[in-house]
């Protein structure tokens, strides 16, 4: 892909991740009366970097010019060279609260600490011990490696939900919209596009035109607060329906238009995925590894890689808990790991 020019001084730049069917991230430069500003930056990598730069360069600008990077939420392949661009230009980095909070917390602990907490929430999940089992040869040899993004740049500034991101010459308001982090934002560029008012979102990982985007268990290893992500993740998208722009800029895949009725897809997936687990537990009591292994992916569960399935499992504990929260789902007495059963 290509470095493409939206118009209204706003470009994206495709910036490559490595080893990763995702391809890149869509960086997006946004012109500013005090200079260009990025909306994330992509993974920290040498050869992203120097593509990053290109592009840079192809819209007309360099890094050593940035005057501000937006983060939209912390994962390393938007927040990555966030660090490389502040040090090419001393450029501010402005993230919600929520999510540097998972920054500093992740620079903090410990490979340890990291490697205990999957160990710990696989075995509650209910996962064998043939799947454990590497990792707890990781952690008794000391090896373990540190947590992705425990390099991450510190933010500087704090996005604040609903106000104005202060940036000469253009209205860029924050809208908060938890779900895939728990400070995820998409930023409402409010100007006319084509003659419609309705503006533009740069919309992170909150709305892709394709994909639908990962919603797992919030992960603190030193925070025990039962959290609702799939809930977050509903109630932010019917946010944005209501918002209703006239395009919409993803981090991946490509632009798009007709928000609401990207909104609705989304929604009609997670009310069948809720609907599917509710059956399942409704036939027989299941463990979140369980139910994992009896629901439908884009591939059979014994094709899907070691890792992947670990998402898979923290997707299928996010929609049981929507279960739980909604009166619908409690766990079973006496089952240990945990079975949860319908109410």
């Amino acid at each position: 892909m290509r470095v493409t020019d939206h118009g209204g001084g706003v470009w994206s730049i495709p910036v490559p991740i490595p080893d990763n069917p995702l391809g890149h991230t869509l960086v997006h430069l946004l012109d500013t009366g005090r200079g260009p500003v990025l909306i994330d930056t992509g993974w920290d990598d040498p050869d992203s970097y120097a593509v990053l730069e290109r592009g840079l360069a192809e819209a007309g600008t360099s890094a050593a010019e940035i005057h501000g990077v937006i983060i939209t939420h912390h994962h390393p392949d938007h927040h990555g060279l966030s660090g490389a661009v502040r040090e090419a230009s001393g450029a501010w980095i402005a993230m919600h609260p929520a999510d540097a909070d998972v920054v500093r917390r992740t620079r903090e602990v410990g490979p340890g600490t990291w490697i205990r907490y999957v160990i710990e929430r696989l075995e509650e999940d209910g996962a064998p011990d043939e799947h454990v089992a590497p990792l707890r040869a990781v952690r008794d040899s000391g090896r373990s490696r540190r947590a992705s993004g425990a390099r991450a740049a510190l933010p500087d500034r704090e996005i604040s939900p609903g106000e104005l991101v202060d940036l000469a010459g253009r209205r860029l308001r924050a809208v908060w919209t938890p779900g895939h982090t728990p400070g995820h934002v998409c930023l409402h560029l409010e100007e006319e596009v084509g003659g419609d008012p309705r503006g533009r979102l740069f919309s992170g990982d909150h709305l892709l035109p394709e994909i639908t985007p990962h919603v797992g268990l919030y992960e603190d290893p030193e925070d025990g607060t039962v959290t609702d992500p799939l809930g977050d993740y509903l109630d932010s998208l019917e946010r944005i329906a209501r918002l209703n722009p006239a395009q919409v800029l993803p981090a991946h895949q490509y632009a798009f238009e007709d928000a609401g009725r990207r909104v609705r897809e989304l929604l009609d997936h997670h009310a069948a995925r809720l609907a599917d687990l509710l059956r399942l537990i409704t036939e027989a009591p299941r463990t979140p590894w369980q139910l994992a292994e009896a629901m439908e992916w884009n591939r059979p569960w014994d094709q899907i890689p070691y890792r992947s399935r670990n998402i898979a499992v923290s997707e299928t504990s996010a929609h049981l808990r929507r279960l739980v929260k909604a009166g619908l789902a409690e766990a079973a007495p006496g089952t240990s790991p945990v079975a949860y059963r319908a109410v």
